[in-house]
């Protein structure tokens, strides 16, 4: 998935003339948290947080006049070095940029104009679905060796009980470099069967791990 089919394309933004007043009365009729700053040709200028307008207002009740600071342009406090993501990014590119340069924003940019706008709270949606874990179903974990064919191997198991895979998912194990472990959404409430298959061909199921299920 990338990242124009989860983009907002319908995007509130200023301009770096717009005053700090006009930004927050913007995220406040809007709901919203983020404001691209663009150019008179719509090339991006900056960015603007609610935590910037915050930042930039405390001292507005120990002024007489509160609207001095609200007056002044966002030119002043917005973000110039601005990260941006390309409408081909895929979802999980995105989801690192955030996490490595804690950011909660991201200007969807091509040939230079803001076509779009991707926020963290996107990104966790779209990982929700992709996991299958807004779906009912059950989860299961598999402690395997770190070879080729195993992920056939566990699929195979599902195939021949008939349960439909939601999601697949595969990470290291942090007990031994020489094996992974599988995270299976499938769409069954009881997932007993395919647990006492995958025991019979030796896989060891980490999860579920509960009396009576793991031997």
């Amino acid at each position: 998935m990338v990242l124009e089919e989860i983009m907002k394309v319908y995007i509130h933004t200023l301009t770096p003339d717009d005053t700090i007043g006009a930004a927050l009365q913007l995220c406040r009729d809007h709901k919203i948290r983020h404001i691209p700053i663009l150019d008179a040709d719509h090339t991006l200028a900056g960015l603007v947080t609610d935590r910037d307008i915050k930042d930039a207002t405390p001292s507005i009740l120990k002024q007489e006049n509160g609207s001095e600071q609200l007056n002044k342009p966002l030119s002043l406090i917005m973000k110039t070095n601005v990260i941006t993501g390309h409408p081909l990014d895929f979802v999980e590119d995105a989801a690192a940029t955030f996490y490595e340069h804690h950011i909660s924003c991201l200007p969807v940019v091509q040939n230079g104009k803001v076509i779009g706008l991707v926020t963290e709270t996107d990104v966790l949606h779209t990982f929700v679905e992709l996991t299958g874990v807004n779906q009912p179903g059950s989860r299961v974990e598999v402690r395997v060796e770190n070879r080729a064919g195993v992920l056939y191997e566990i699929l195979h198991v599902m195939h021949h009980r008939r349960v439909n895979v939601q999601s697949v998912l595969v990470y290291p194990d942090r007990t031994a470099a020489t094996h992974k472990v599988i995270v299976l959404r499938i769409r069954t409430m009881n997932p007993v069967g395919v647990i006492d298959d995958l025991k019979k061909e030796g896989h060891e199921v980490l999860w579920p791990n509960m009396p009576g299920i793991r031997s």
